[in-house]
């Protein structure tokens, strides 16, 4: 005879909590995203570049009204790929910074303490010759972690092997930081500059430009004196 138990509130959203940030869900969702942004580079961004989303919907009026209610030409923007980067930002944080306590913390603790009867372990050996001094130079030489009591020495390495993993994992959540307030309060701009003419940063001196929810302006001068004409695109916090 089976029962079912049913999971109330709090062990439903516990459950969903564990799954989302489990390892295997942010790697689901950073596939996704690599895929959700592939028709960003397959068909022009409005904000990139206006005018080939215009040739776009003349030559292909029916194909283009269909896309941009996908907001495929808003790749970026739109709601459905920003909800996969929450969900990625959200499982990254809390798959990562747990483990990165956990592994702080551990790496300040002392080595475990000597077991009582060695042949409780897999593998194991006995010296007849030595001492404890020699055996913690012996050990100390060869960057083991220490931890010596009146009558024995138990030391442990490779601890810090999982250092260079979480570092990645920490760079890419300030990396989502970074792309998250760069859209926030970034501003970007493409203007067309001759040589010999001069660029002051205001809005009307751009061809394309695009704010972010909260820009901060910030003055630009620019004065030109090659021999070439330059496109220039400037991206300010």
């Amino acid at each position: 005879m089976t029962t079912n138990t049913e999971l109330d509130a709090r062990s439903s959203l516990r459950w969903l909590w564990r799954q989302l940030t489990s390892m295997r869900t942010a790697l689901i969702l950073l596939l996704l995203l690599g895929v959700a942004a592939i028709p960003g580079s397959l068909f022009p961004q409005r904000t990139q570049n206006p005018l080939a989303v215009s040739d776009y919907f003349k030559s292909n009026p029916g194909t283009a009204k269909f896309l941009d209610q996908l907001q495929i030409f808003d790749v970026y923007s739109s709601p459905w790929f920003s909800s996969i980067y929450i969900l990625l930002f959200v499982s990254l944080i809390g798959c990562v910074l747990p483990r990165s306590f956990e592994h702080a913390k551990g790496a300040r603790a002392k080595p475990s303490l000597t077991p009582k009867n060695l042949n409780r372990m897999e593998f194991h050996a006995e010296l007849s010759t030595g001492n404890l001094d020699s055996a913690e130079a012996w050990l100390r030489k060869r960057h083991f972690r220490i931890r010596r009591d009146a009558q024995s020495i138990s030391a442990e390495k490779g601890f810090m092997r999982e250092t260079g993993n979480l570092m990645f994992h920490l760079s890419l959540i300030l990396i989502l930081i970074g792309v998250a307030l760069g859209s926030l309060f970034g501003m970007k701009g493409d203007a067309i500059i001759n040589v010999g003419e001069r660029f002051i940063n205001t809005p009307t001196s751009y061809d394309v430009i695009s704010f972010g929810k909260n820009s901060i302006s910030c003055g630009v001068f620019v004065s030109l004196i090659s021999g070439v004409k330059i496109c220039c695109s400037l991206s300010l916090l």
